[in-house]
């Protein structure tokens, strides 16, 4: 990409310097989006770049083609084929893409590597994010990379501890509030305001075209295809927004002929998007208290909200919730059935699925591409409490061999 490009509020039109510390707009406070002039892109670049990860792509990314990423190989994850997975839920061609195995274990790495990239360029004097945990991994790792300050907020008691771990080993300044999530993101936004910090939730609109990158591997993958529907978690709703704006994009370069219907899946106790999808209504109502094990989508006032709810119904697609119990039965499944091992706020788009199917919603032929958005090591804790504990038994290969017998093995 040239450095030709746009900042422009996505509400009222008003347009900034890619020169300005901007995250929302100063005229009207709406959300914020990166304009291209699309007539200038090369198609060629796009569906023959060579190389892989997010940055292959980077005739749609905001930077000057001389600009030097901060990259840690970030991208380029898998697309598996799950008939098991799909048979059980009911339809025919069903595909996971597992952003869990991005370096940092999380689809956020994308966001990162771009953001961080921003920040160099601005020549800030750090960054800093409020997180559920898997931004924060993220941002410390690319911070780490970049060699400039991290500071993170986390709920108190909200955050899976390997997320937290690695926010700590990778050297961000981790502090622990008594609040939630939507406390920590009003907090950090004050603070990178009136401390001249970089901020680098999903507010931020460059985020968001690294996360796009999502949808590109998608296309290329299926042979420069759209699949009919995508389904994904929803938490802050950036990676919705996000997916749909690279399809978008596929599309207006003439790419690829369609768009996926964007299915956005929230937990039912942290629901605000569902509800107003449901209610017809272009603005959320927040939740104070958001509740679910789910704890990457624990998110009561998500910041692009009005983006994922134009997406979703943009594309023709829904929001729908589901129930904790779902949604572990839905990362078991998915780790037995086709060995794919997620965090629980990733199997969201697995039980969101089968919901959607029994409601009728999604046909049986559909090809459908869920995305799981966080490793299985990410929340290990709740791994121990939903499996069965390990056998002790002593060292002795009858007494072992017996014990395999009462559990299903035929001698």
């Amino acid at each position: 990409m040239t450095e030709e490009y746009k900042v422009e509020c996505i509400k009222c039109g008003a347009r900034f310097s890619k020169e300005d510390v901007v995250y929302t707009c100063r005229k009207c406070g709406g959300l914020l989006d990166i304009k291209y002039d699309y007539s200038e892109i090369d198609v060629k670049r796009v569906v023959k770049a060579k190389g892989e990860g997010v940055w292959k792509y980077r005739v749609l990314l905001p930077f000057a083609e001389e600009t030097k990423p901060v990259t840690i190989n970030e991208g380029n994850t898998p697309l598996y084929r799950c008939d098991r997975l799909a048979k059980s839920g009911g339809v025919d061609d069903l595909w996971v893409k597992h952003e869990g195995l991005n370096p940092s274990g999380s689809f956020k790495d994308r966001g990162m590597t771009v953001g961080v990239t921003k920040a160099v360029e601005l020549d800030v004097k750090g960054v800093a994010c409020a997180s559920t945990g898997n931004t924060s991994a993220s941002l410390a790792i690319f911070a780490a990379k970049a060699g400039i300050p991290c500071y993170v907020m986390l709920p108190k008691g909200k955050v899976a501890l390997g997320k937290v771990a690695q926010a700590m080993m990778h050297g961000a300044k981790v502090f622990s509030l008594r609040g939630n999530f939507d406390d920590a993101l009003r907090i950090v936004r004050v603070l990178c305001e009136e401390e001249k910090l970089y901020l680098l939730n999903s507010v931020n609109p460059y985020r968001l075209e690294g996360q796009k990158t999502i949808a590109f591997e998608v296309a290329e993958k299926l042979g420069w295809k759209a699949p009919d529907r995508v389904i994904l978690p929803v938490g802050n709703a950036g990676n919705i927004s996000a997916i749909f704006k690279g399809f978008l994009e596929l599309k207006t370069l003439g790419i690829t002929d369609s768009i996926p219907k964007m299915t956005g899946i929230q937990a039912a106790g942290a629901r605000p998007i569902v509800n107003a999808f449901e209610d017809g209504k272009a603005e959320i109502t927040p939740e104070d208290k958001p509740e679910t094990i789910a704890s990457a989508i624990r998110i009561g006032n998500p910041v692009n909200a009005a983006k994922a709810l134009f997406a979703i119904r943009d594309s023709d697609g829904v929001a729908e919730s589901v129930t904790d119990d779902e949604i572990t039965e839905s990362q078991l499944e998915l780790a037995r059935l086709e060995g794919i091992g997620v965090e629980p706020a990733s199997a969201a788009s697995i039980a969101g699925l089968k919901k959607l199917v029994t409601l009728g919603e999604i046909d049986r032929d559909e090809k459908i591409v869920c995305i799981t958005t966080g490793h299985l090591l990410k929340d290990p804790e709740r791994v121990i409490k939903i499996c069965e504990a390990p056998k002790e038994v002593d060292a002795d290969v009858d007494v072992v061999r017996k014990m395999m017998k009462g559990h299903g093995l035929k001698m």
